[in-house]
């Protein structure tokens, strides 16, 4: 494919992209094919002999893939966290595939690094995090793939600084803990996992039942316990919006707690964090200034593709400490003189690439009040969403609702909950996900793509709301 070439096939291919955001609103927001489908509707082996036209490549993916996405861009896609893209992004994301640059050490394309140093301190402008944080003190910023990573490279970084350096050497040579609350992510176990703690060295500290907070007191008793039976408290994990139900555990409370025993605080906003771009949401984000690391993702709510997980550090030296491994064939002047960053320093793989350049489209393309106009949409609809199951009585809300989640349920059991999702979801116009409050059955509606609006909302409500009038009362 020579230049010429590749310009025909990109404008046929951005042309397709730009079709599809058009009329991804008309499609079902889930498949309905059996599994397999897609798998037999293609070839059992490559082709032999190239020049096969970009034109059959994209009518394959009309006829075969599309009909088998869930569509994450749907304006009715309601599941899980957002995780939504912008054309500003997938322009980026195309400079970054067409430069093929690797930004694993500052010599290897210095403005790879340079330029995602400058955005990670942008963003910690934006959102006014602690200036612990920014690059020009003892702390900096990153691009992770997503805040599973960040969690592990933390867990890594805490290890290292709880065994005095030892871990680096000698391994796991005694019990390590680490804590969260029961609402905490699953990459927090799977971490542990990873660093050899194995899934009994993290503690799950019980919460507030109306908050689904994290309870201090409970961490405080955990890691007192484990002092006492010799065990070493490595890392806490705090949450700032939960998966389950964005509930935010207590900063300030929990970092004063780490401060006492010396322990990592880590704090997981990889969905919520975004929200601190609007200076009325930051009190979500009060007693940062305690943590050692703290990550979010773009990519979920801040309409940057995925993945892309900004993350920081307080002591940039503890995570090169912990991570740093230089062969020959790295070695190079810039880096020796200690005038530079190698990133490979400061996560798991050794290569990376220009992430910060889909970064760089998006601040500059929406700007600053372009990106809280984003976020602020996604509160008001939540907040529209939540009015109108407040106003009918078969249903209630079933937990706080800060950001732009809503977690509700009709006044039933478990079952009747569960068929009201499958039955919205089997319709094909919305598609939500569910999660467990107190125990209880809870739907979940998650606002964040850039084209839904009032009527989405409103038409998600109104499906519900019939299809509750078909379920038989328990």
């Amino acid at each position: 494919m020579d230049p010429a070439e590749f310009r025909r096939a990109g404008h046929a291919v951005v042309d397709w992209i730009a079709d599809y955001w058009a009329t991804v609103e008309q499609r079902p927001v889930t498949p309905t094919a059996p599994p397999g489908t897609v798998a037999a509707a293609l070839p059992g082996a490559p082709p032999t002999t190239g020049g096969e036209p970009v034109e059959a490549v994209l009518a394959d993916l009309d006829s075969i893939v599309v009909p088998g996405l869930t569509h994450w861009q749907h304006p009715s896609f309601f599941g899980y966290f957002p995780a939504n893209t912008s054309g500003p992004s997938v322009l980026g994301d195309l400079v970054s595939a067409g430069l093929g640059v690797q930004g694993m050490l500052w010599a290897t394309s210095p403005a790879c690094t340079e330029l995602e140093t400058v955005m990670m301190d942008w963003l910690a402008h934006l959102m006014d995090l602690p200036q612990r944080f920014h690059s020009t003190g003892t702390g900096g910023g990153v691009i992770q793939d997503s805040a599973s990573s960040a969690t592990l490279v933390a867990t890594l970084a805490a290890l290292h600084r709880a065994s005095d350096g030892r871990w680096r050497h000698a391994g796991i040579d005694r019990r390590y803990r680490a804590y969260t609350s029961v609402h905490g992510h699953s990459s927090i176990e799977k971490a542990a996992r990873l660093a050899g703690l194995g899934d009994d060295g993290v503690r799950s500290i019980a919460v507030d039942p109306d908050t689904q907070a994290m309870l201090p007191g409970a961490l405080r008793t955990a890691i007192e316990a484990d002092l006492a039976a010799g065990d070493v408290p490595a890392i806490v994990v705090a949450t700032i919006g939960t998966t389950s139900t964005t509930a935010i555990d207590p900063l300030p409370e929990i970092g004063t707690i780490c401060a006492e025993y010396g322990i990592w605080l880590h704090v997981d906003a990889a969905y919520a964090g975004a929200a601190a771009v609007c200076p009325e949401l930051r009190w979500s984000h009060a007693g940062l200034e305690y943590a050692d690391s703290y990550c979010f993702d773009p990519h979920k709510w801040l309409l940057t593709g995925f993945d892309c997980d900004a993350f920081w550090v307080a002591d940039r030296a503890a995570l090169i400490e912990a991570l740093t491994v230089l062969p020959e064939f790295l070695r190079n002047a810039a880096s020796e003189s200690g005038a530079v960053i190698d990133y490979r320093d400061w996560q798991v793989p050794l290569g990376r690439r220009f992430r910060a350049l889909k970064l760089w489209f998006v601040l500059r393309w929406y700007g600053v009040e372009g990106l809280r106009a984003h976020i602020r949409s996604g509160v008001a609809l939540a907040e529209r969403f939540a009015e109108r199951v407040r106003a009918d009585d078969r249903f209630e809300v079933a937990a706080a609702h800060p950001f732009s989640l809503v977690c509700f349920r009709l006044r039933a059991d478990d079952d009747t909950n569960a068929a009201l999702l499958a039955s919205a979801n089997a319709t094909g116009q919305v598609h939500l996900t569910h999660t467990r409050v107190a125990g209880r059955y809870t739907l979940r509606l998650a606002v964040g793509a850039p084209q839904t609006t009032e009527a989405h909302i409103d038409a998600a409500w109104a499906l519900l709301s019939r299809t509750a009038d078909t379920l038989p009362t328990p």
